[in-house]
Formats: C-alpha cells, structure tokens, sequence
C-alpha cells in the first residue's frame, strides 16, 4: 500500500530536485506529511484550468467564434476587457468574505464548477443561437465566469501558501503551465496543418472538452489536504474598502509590486498590435482594430489563428518550468529579466516596423517576435504570482492579492485608450510606449525586495 506514496514522493522530488521530499517553509506544520500529495494535485488541477483558458482563448479563440455566429463587432470588442478586467475587479469586495472561510479551497472548487458550467453553456449557445443573441449570451456567461475565476483567483493563493511549501511553489504553477501548454500545443498544430477543420463545431468540441476540464479541476482540488486558516479580519466589504486600499500607503513595497505589475500590463495588451504591424504595409492594418481582422474572415487570418495559438502555446511550454524555478530563487530578478526581455522585443518590433516594414510580411519574423514576447508574458505571469505570495504574510494574502488584482482590472479597462491611440497615431507608437513601459518596469523592479532570501 505505500507504493504508490513513493512513486508520489518520487516524483515530487524529480520535479522539485529536493533531497527531502518534505522540506517545510512557511507552510503549517499539519500539512507538511501531504506535501507531495499536496503539490500534485495543484499541478494537476491548474493544468486542468489553464488548458481550458488556453481553449476558449477570448482573444482568439471566441472572437473567431462570435465572428462565425455573426455578432456584432461591438460585442465581440467586449471580450477581452470583461474577461480581464471581471476576474480582477470584484476581488477587492470578495477578499473579505473568502477569509471567512477556514478552508478556502471550497471556494476554488466551487469557482472552478461554475466556469465549467458557463463554458458549457457557451457550447448550447453554439447550436441554438445566431447573431448578436449568440454574441450576447456568450458575453454574458463569460461575464459571470470572469466573476467566478475572481474567487478562483483570491482564494488560491491563500491556499497555495498553506499547502505548497514556500520553496516549491512556483515550480509547481510552472509544472501546471507547461502540461497545459503542451496540452494547448496539441490543438493549435491540429489547426494549423489542416487535421482538424476550423470550424464552429470543431471549436464547440473544443469549448466542450473545456468544460469538462473545469470540472475535473474542481474535483481534485477538494481533495487538498488543507488545515483551518484564520478567519478574523473578515468584514463588510463595503467598510473594510478604505482599509484595504490603505495596504498600498502602508507598504512600499506593494506599492512599488503594484506599479511594477500595471506597468508589465504592456505584455498582455501588445498581441494584438503586433499583429498588426504583419499587415500593414498590405492591408493599411495600421487603421484597424483585431475585431476587424476577425471578422473579415478572410484566408489569411483564418490561417493565422492556430499559428498565433501555436506560438502562445509554445512559448509557455518551453519556458513555464523554468520561469518557475528562476521565481522560485528570486521572484524579482525573474520580473525584471522578462521586462527587460519584453522591452527588447517590442522596441525591436517598432524599430522593424518603422525601418523595414516589409520584414514583418515575412514568414518567419513576426511568430519569432511574438513567439519571445509571449515567452516574456510568462515570466511576468509566473514571477508576480510568486513573489505576492511569498511577500505577504499569510494573515494579509487575500488582501493583498484582492487589492493588487482590483488595481490592475482597472488598468486594464483603461487599456482600452491604447486602441484609441493607435487609431489616431498609429500602431508603431503603441508598440514604442509598450517597450517604454516593459523598461521602466524592469528598473523599479530592481528595489524591490528578494522575498525569496
């Protein structure tokens, strides 16, 4: 009967390189005799999310869909900002009443079964609605699964911090963000070399195969071995706003994280302007928006969907374990290696695009460039997660993650004046203010603290 223990410990230890499998940091002592179980099912069931995020990409994924079903370019323009911005905003109001609950893994559990069920019926919206109706029933369950992974989202940080020792805990996100990568990897080369047809019900099965993937999430994740937090400080959330929002006054360093993070922002919302800068000297692309691409429907961007997909997928496969190990030594330096990393890629799309606009026409020159800012993304992704973590102490995580995140949701809708400039400048002046904001990033980085030491 222990054999199965051992192959567990054994490959916790592959994956960690630890030579004691239960090394303990920062975590209860309770839960360090489940330390292997422990990071396993965190890596399985964050594979399991974040290969359905990667399969309802809203950027790619649903606005091709919604295009196909004939909504609106209004609605479709809607996606991204209240995917991004309706999982970050509501966690300022919720923190409060997540810390109310001694085990917050239930709440994961649930936020997971409730994104599943959205995706799910994103699908019977497939088969029984056309038009803006489709559009519009398939923003608002995306709506209400942004609300759902807000909750995901406080709530697991909280539990990552008492059930993954402190040393591991990024190799463990970055384990699960590989797997789903890989997982992401399998379905863009489908499409991209023509096995698959790209298709509404292809990618019906594929929002599908989501769902499903939620749900098995939310499974798992119950069965972390979890012990009872603290429940004090649990408060109105309308009375402990003003409180909440003082943590920024209060603590440089958060302060200093939170600006660091807005600024890195640049690595999210650069895709679609780089795409861009590819069809501009054919199409006059520097006056459209991506909805507009999408919705032309024609040959070329039909194509460009699994290879945009597939360098997405790929640059998280090949550098989330190792973001994740470089987080877990030093969650500032992995912050300011991809900024600086992201700075370089957009300055040099920029600097193409102004030169030698021809060059981005190619083949082979823009997937390379996306190809290293996704690479970049990653690393902001992986080294902020830990470093708030490992920066709080386990009393404050879900407030300073809630505050954090509420921040950046705001940023994010502000995000929308870069089209707004791009329209009225250009999109080598988006790009250009992109690389300036990823440098300067980088080197307010340099004061923050090594949480990790």
């Amino acid at each position: 009967m222990k054999q199965p223990s051992s192959q567990l410990d054994q490959a916790y230890q592959l994956l960690t390189s630890e030579d004691d499998g239960r090394v303990c940091r920062d975590i209860p002592e309770s839960a360090c005799e489940h330390q292997p179980r422990n990071f396993i099912l965190h890596i399985l069931s964050l594979a399991a999310t974040k290969s359905s995020d990667g399969l309802i990409d809203p950027k790619l994924i649903l606005s091709w869909l919604l295009a196909q079903l004939g909504a609106s370019a209004l609605i479709i323009g809607q996606l991204v900002p209240v995917r991004e911005a309706g999982a970050l905003l509501p966690q300022l109001f919720t923190s409060e009443w997540i810390r109310k609950r001694p085990q917050r893994k239930w709440v994961w559990a649930a936020g997971s079964f409730v994104q599943g069920l959205c995706v799910a019926g994103m699908v019977i919206c497939c088969f029984t609605l056309t038009d803006d109706r489709a559009g519009l029933a398939i923003l608002i369950l995306l709506a209400i699964l942004a609300v759902a992974r807000s909750f995901c989202s406080v709530s697991y940080k909280d539990v990552l911090g008492k059930t993954v020792s402190k040393s591991t805990r990024g190799t463990a996100t970055g384990t699960a963000g590989t797997i789903a990568s890989a997982s992401v990897i399998l379905f863009a080369s489908l499409l991209t070399f023509n096995i698959i047809p790209l298709s509404i019900f292809t990618l019906s099965i594929t929002l599908s195969i989501a769902s499903g993937l939620w749900l098995i999430a939310a499974a798992l994740f119950t069965q972390l071995n979890e012990s009872s937090g603290a429940t004090d400080g649990g408060e109105n959330a309308t009375r402990g706003l003003r409180d909440r929002l003082s943590l920024i006054v209060a603590d440089k360093q958060l302060f200093r994280f939170i600006t660091v993070r807005a600024l890195l922002v640049s690595t999210a919302l650069a895709p679609p302007f780089m795409l861009l800068t590819g069809t501009a000297t054919k199409t006059n692309a520097n006056q459209q928006s991506l909805t507009a691409l999408t919705q032309s429907g024609t040959e070329g961007f039909l194509s460009q969907l699994g290879l945009l997909i597939l360098a997405s997928s790929l640059a998280g496969f090949s550098s989330s374990y190792i973001w994740g190990r470089l987080a877990d030594k030093s969650s500032r330096n992995a912050l300011i290696v991809s900024a600086l990393i992201a700075g370089l890629t957009l300055a040099s799309t920029a600097i193409i695009h102004i030169t030698q606009p021809v060059w981005l026409t190619t083949v082979w020159l823009l997937p390379i460039l996306l190809f290293l800012l996704m690479i970049a993304y990653q690393g902001v992704r992986l080294a902020r997660s830990t470093h708030l973590v490992d920066m709080a102490h386990h009393t404050q995580r879900a407030n300073y993650t809630a505050v954090s995140n509420t921040v950046i949701g705001i940023v994010l809708l502000l995000g929308g004046l870069f089209g707004v400039l791009a329209e009225l400048f250009g999109v080598t002046l988006v790009i250009g203010l992109f690389a300036a904001m990823s440098f300067i990033a980088a080197a307010l980085a340099v004061k923050l603290k090594n949480v990790q030491s």
